[in-house]
């Protein structure tokens, strides 16, 4: 009798069970190759304002902040600076991803990662019941309570998007 095949949990589905937070997944296509936000989107049948990415940046010295923002919106970098009180961030360098977060581009959850790094969430999120950020690889995405994120994050609202 053959097993049934068991999905691989990633940190961030593991870390959320551990702590009762409640979540929905959902997953998607990656042969295509298409891993960015808007075609997550799409792929999933979920307004892009409801649909968030996370990012990772940088300041020297070597010090990393998570940004989650929706899809089709930009890091104003000196708004996301001024939230985690620094002078200058740049975008965490692709190649340095998951040696620093543990996770891969397009599956870059911040919830889970290697270490816990200051995290904040854009103000945009705080309107909404439930948003969906990736669940720790491509393919996988999780829905959730912007607060639970938070919570599970401990992450922070700031106003972080370019306007």
């Amino acid at each position: 009798m053959a097993k049934e095949k068991k999905s691989a949990k990633t940190n961030a589905v593991r870390l959320l069970e551990n702590e009762q937070v409640p979540y929905e997944l959902m997953t998607y296509d990656v042969n295509d190759g298409q891993l960015d936000g808007v075609s997550v989107a799409a792929k999933t049948g979920q307004a892009a304002k409801s649909v968030y990415k996370t990012l990772v940046t940088i300041t020297s010295p070597k010090e990393l902040f998570v940004f989650i923002i929706p899809v089709a919106e930009e890091l104003d970098l000196k708004k996301a600076a001024k939230a985690v009180g620094v002078k200058k961030l740049e975008m965490l360098p692709l190649k340095d991803l998951t040696k620093e977060t543990g996770y891969v581009r397009g599956g870059c959850s911040a919830v889970g990662m290697k270490k816990k790094y200051p995290t904040v969430i854009d103000v945009s999120a705080e309107n909404l019941e439930k948003m969906i950020v990736s669940a720790g690889k491509p393919g996988l995405q999780m829905k959730l309570a912007p607060e639970d994120l938070a919570k599970a994050a401990d992450a922070s609202f700031f106003d972080v998007c370019k306007d």
